[in-house]
Order: C-alpha cells, then sequence, then structure tokens
C-alpha cells in the first residue's frame, strides 16, 4: 500500500460512497460479486449489470469507476477493463470529489462541439493511452 494511500482513500470518498450503494442488494443477489482486488471494490452481476445496461444511447459501458469502486457487467468484463479502469482510480485520487464534474463537463462540453463525448474525453483518452492492451 502506497504510504498516502489513506489520504487518496478520503480526497476520494464521496466518489466511492456512490460506488458503493447498490452492495447492499448484491450481497443478497446471487449472480452478483463483490470483492477487494487492490485496493479497489469491484462489483459485478445482479443490479450493477442492469445499471450499466440500462445507459442511455450511445453510452454503453462495460465498466464505470467511481472512486475506489468498479462496476462491471460481468466478471469477464470486469477483467478486461481493469488496467483501464486502474488508471480513472488513479485519475479519482488526483481530482477527488471534483473528478465527475470534470468529466461531465468535458463530456458536455465536447457533445456541444459535435465531437464525440467519450472516445474525445481526455480522461478517457488517456486511459486508452496508458492502460496496457
Amino acid at each position: 500500500m502506497r504510504t498516502h494511500a489513506p489520504l487518496l482513500y478520503l480526497w476520494t470518498l464521496p466518489n466511492t460512497l456512490l460506488g458503493l450503494l447498490p452492495v447492499p442488494i448484491l450481497l443478497l443477489q446471487r449472480s452478483a460479486r463483490v470483492r477487494i482486488h487492490t485496493g479497489v471494490v469491484e462489483l459485478t452481476g445482479g443490479l450493477v449489470t442492469l445499471l450499466l445496461t440500462r445507459f442511455p444511447a450511445p453510452v454503453k459501458p462495460c465498466a464505470l469507476t467511481l472512486g475506489h469502486v468498479v462496476w462491471a457487467i460481468d466478471p469477464f468484463h470486469l477483467d478486461r477493463t481493469r488496467a483501464h479502469e486502474r488508471i480513472h482510480v488513479r485519475q479519482y485520487e488526483r481530482w477527488g470529489p471534483f473528478f465527475l464534474p470534470a468529466y461531465l463537463g468535458v463530456s458536455l462540453i465536447l457533445h456541444l462541439q459535435g465531437k464525440d463525448c467519450y472516445r474525445d474525453n481526455p480522461f478517457e483518452r488517456e486511459a486508452y493511452d496508458k492502460a496496457p492492451g
């Protein structure tokens, strides 16, 4: 564990708490999985799959990061996107409670400019550039 990790967990706590909201329901669902991997809570299946697959078009994420929590539609997609989502965890550690407003704000500006609010988003570009594979 990094020596400054407790401060990073505190700095990202508002977003992490948002990511943890489905946990009580997931613990009751047989199709769901909750685990901790490299300091990040990973949630798959059940309610998380339902929420991710209900995103409005054109956004259809197979995984999503909220602070130190990653949601994925299933274990396969969790494994496949782990490196990418860990870049987002590091972004949350830099931006703290300002990450979501910054991400969404940039996405809105890109959309208004006629650009792709996902692929052109600098947070996504960094994750795609730095994640191996």
